[in-house]
């Protein structure tokens, strides 16, 4: 395997140090294939170039390798770590990849001095309950997080009902001159106008972060001995209010079936793999309370469990200890999720998992987190049924999933046919779709969406300002954006002459849907024509009598007469998925480019001198950038940190 490489590489590889650390492996173009982490960098890496892998898909991923860049770290646990942060930042090709874009949520209680209800502001006095998403600020406490945006509301209302808690704006709060509906309906005190102490209303908040903390035997116990004190000092209308509380409170915990265990905050993880494909189900227990779940699917499971085997084989010095094989892939999927996963959210101190978890990856975790972090394989009890409700979740998402994708790549395959592509790597068929869209001329844009994989590639989506047309001319301005994004591409290969362009460069997609009939088919063929591309890419989405939805019509720029597919083709689902897609994604650019001018903050912007804090003061004063621009030099040169000259160059900007 070794003759396939260049001698320098061969010679980094040799001198590599014997300490852990992270290694990355690239191919010709630069793109990264893997990372790996080591105990021994040496050992581990020299695995891949002394061992002949054959034809598998370790062979076929060293075959491609040309560079290498190592990391040393000091421990195992940081070489874990680096590694997964790289992963999950980097996506390479031969890796276990999960992506969650989506932040979680988490229940915020506003106000840190706000436990004795001392301080000035509103939040300090009267902390308020919010649902939050966003970086963590130390000014406030946070619970979660919270597996979705309804398990947060739904814990403020239940808060509501038991503590009163308010959940209005502090805008709002400071302007209230009577209690809104929530005090009316008991759903909060009404401190904003003072029908409670600030004293009385910390301890409600002192209870909720009780609940929320799952101490809730003990909450009942304090508020019950609070009753009968004040009971025994004949002070029966306070006694009254706690026993109403611990009412609300025991309905609650019924209704909302919390659980009393000593298990306050918990992860269940459940995987499972099917057809390629794989799906870890996370389930969050917080305080006690199961909090409902969220699915996530990985991708790049094949590959990367084929050249798992090399990590924790025997050429790392584990053949003694029996580990020459490389555990399931159930097992890879959820320790990739588990390190991917809790770099950047709070780990509990318990994990109920469906597979095995590695102690060095707990290890590094704790670490990580500053807590002892544990993992049950065979849970009993109230963790079981917590985890058989997860692996039943998990079966009917990745059912799901494999029914989705049976079903969108269907819809490829039809078009491919209906249109004779080359039908043989359905995966990498790709379809850029252009759509124009504009208000009577105003704010032109130009949309480009592209398809591959069987799905939308939001990614790599493109928007284009036209400019320099006739407003509303979509001929012009379809010429225009076609132009600009396929003019490299000709360039790209006249550079090739004539052969398919190298990778990184760039390539005209398998098919070009334009949103328009014959009129933007012609615009689009001569744009082609004088580029030199191939017309037969070419294909036009006219609308059919009536312009109702499935009577479309494809136009070729080629010459082929014209396609009726049918309201019933899964084809024409897939161009009319693409075609709106692209629809929506100019839309969206047109009224955000609009609302811009409208509203003139680009005209402030873009004057030299005027930053955030000046241009901040300038709308303060004048209401909105209207009263800027109509205000004269004398007035704009009374706002603070505005000179004379300065106000000379807004007004002549704005008039």
């Amino acid at each position: 395997m070794s003759d396939a490489h260049s001698e320098e590489l061969l010679a980094q590889v040799a001198a590599l140090p014997p300490l852990p650390g992270v290694y990355r492996y690239f191919d010709a173009d630069g793109a990264l294939l893997y990372v790996g982490k080591a105990r021994n960098l040496k050992k581990r890496v020299s695995s891949y170039f002394t061992k002949n892998h054959g034809g598998t898909r370790i062979g076929h991923m060293v075959g491609k390798i040309v560079r290498l860049e190592t990391t040393v770290v000091r421990s195992e646990a940081e070489a874990l770590l680096l590694e997964n942060n790289l992963i999950k930042s980097l996506n390479p090709k031969y890796n276990i990849l999960f992506r969650d874009d989506k932040s979680y949520p988490f229940l915020k209680i506003t106000g840190v001095a706000a436990r004795d209800g001392t301080g000035d502001a509103p939040g300090q006095r009267f902390p308020r309950m919010a649902y939050y998403r966003g970086a963590i600020d130390k000014r406030h406490r946070y619970f979660g997080p919270y597996p979705s945006g309804w398990a947060v509301k739904e814990t403020i209302q239940l808060l509501q009902k038991v503590f009163r808690l308010r959940t209005c704006e502090d805008t709002v709060f400071a302007n209230r001159s009577r209690p809104c509906l929530l005090y009316q309906i008991k759903r909060c005190t009404g401190p904003c106008v003072g029908l409670i102490s600030p004293e009385a209303y910390a301890v409600d908040v002192q209870n909720a972060e009780a609940m929320l903390r799952g101490e809730t035997q003990e909450l009942l116990k304090m508020l019950e001995e609070r009753m009968l004190a004040h009971s025994e000092r004949l002070e029966f209308e306070q006694a009254a209010e706690l026993r109403n509380q611990i009412t609300a409170l025991s309905r609650v915990l019924h209704q909302q079936a919390i659980e009393t265990a000593s298990d306050k905050d918990v992860d269940i993880l459940a995987v499972r793999v099917q057809g390629g494909r794989a799906c870890v189900n996370l389930a969050m227990v917080r305080g006690g309370r199961h909090l409902g779940d969220r699915p996530y699917f990985p991708v790049h499971v094949d590959d990367a469990t084929a050249v798992f085997a090399p990590e924790d084989g025997p050429e790392d010095g584990l053949e003694e200890m029996g580990a020459t094989q490389a555990p399931p892939v159930e097992q890879q999927v959820l320790a990739a999720f588990i390190a991917q996963h809790y770099i950047s959210v709070p780990i509990p101190p318990v994990l109920v998992a469906s597979e095995p978890v590695d102690k060095a990856l707990l290890e590094a975790l704790s670490e990580q987190a500053g807590l002892r972090v544990t993992a049950v394989h065979q849970p009993r009890e109230q963790r079981r049924a917590w985890l058989e409700m997860a692996q039943k979740n998990a079966d009917i998402q990745l059912a799901r999933l494999l029914a989705e994708e049976g079903s969108q790549q269907a819809r490829t395959r039809a078009l491919a046919e209906a249109l004779q592509l080359d039908a043989e790597d359905l995966d990498h068929l790709t379809i850029e779709c252009f759509d124009i869209s504009h208000t009577a001329g105003e704010s032109t844009q130009a949309s480009c969406v592209v398809f591959h994989h069987h799905k939308m590639q939001s990614s790599e989506y493109r928007r284009f300002k036209i400019e320099g047309i006739t407003g509303g001319d979509d001929y012009a301005a379809m010429r225009q954006v076609l132009t600009r994004r396929y003019r490299p591409v000709a360039e790209a290969q006249r550079e090739a002459g004539g052969a398919e362009p190298a990778a990184g460069q760039a390539r005209l997609p398998d098919l070009v849907l334009v949103d328009g009939g014959k009129g933007q088919v012609s615009m689009a063929r001569e744009v082609f024509t004088e580029l030199g591309l191939d017309l037969s890419r070419i294909v036009g989405v006219e609308k059919g009598e009536g312009r109702k939805v499935g009577l479309e019509e494809l136009v070729f720029a080629d010459g082929r007469e014209k396609v009726y597919l049918g309201k019933d083709s899964a084809a024409l689902m897939l161009v009319a998925q693409i075609r709106d897609e692209a629809h929506r994604f100019a839309i969206t650019g047109m009224r955000a480019a609009r609302a811009k001018v409208r509203v003139g903050g680009s005209r402030l912007e873009d004057i030299p001198g005027v930053g955030p804090k000046k241009r901040a003061r300038l709308l303060q004063r004048f209401g909105g950038v209207r009263g800027v621009g109509e205000a004269s030099v004398e007035d704009l040169a009374t706002v603070d940190g505005i000179s004379r000259e300065l106000a000379e160059e807004i007004y002549r900007a704005l008039r």
